[in-house]
């Protein structure tokens, strides 16, 4: 039995089962809107991993950035931990798109996805 060999790099199967395994676990709590926006969400952030799987590290690195934000999603307060919206986790993936030359993207996020200031690193976006 021949078949192709799969040229994907690693990371990239990593951080595309991390967003899978993410948006699954979502769908057991969200409906309505919020679930159509993890949805989109999902989706640009596979196409941003697919399409820089080649890429430099430093584009590489905002989309492992953008990935780890939606996923995560958590910043720590002291005991607790607070969760960020998924319209936060969209305009950051919406920022890297956009740096990343992909505004077909943003389009797809729907309108929150332009917040952040383009000329700001994402690095110091999220810290702030």
């Amino acid at each position: 039995m021949a078949g192709e060999p799969r040229h994907v790099e690693p990371s990239t199967d990593v951080l595309i089962r991390k967003v899978d395994s993410h948006l699954a676990t979502l769908r057991g709590g969200l409906h309505g809107p919020e679930l159509a926006l993890a949805e989109r969400l999902a989706r640009c952030l596979r196409e941003l991993v697919v399409s820089t799987a080649q890429a430099s590290a430093v584009d590489r690195g905002q989309v492992r950035v953008a990935v780890h934000y939606f996923v995560l999603r958590r910043e720590s307060r002291g005991r607790l931990l607070s969760m960020r919206s998924l319209a936060v986790a969209e305009r950051v993936a919406g920022k890297v798109a956009r740096q990343l030359g992909r505004a077909d993207l943003v389009a797809e996020l729907g309108p929150g996805g332009t917040d952040l200031d383009d000329a700001q690193p994402i690095s110091n976006a999220l810290i702030s």
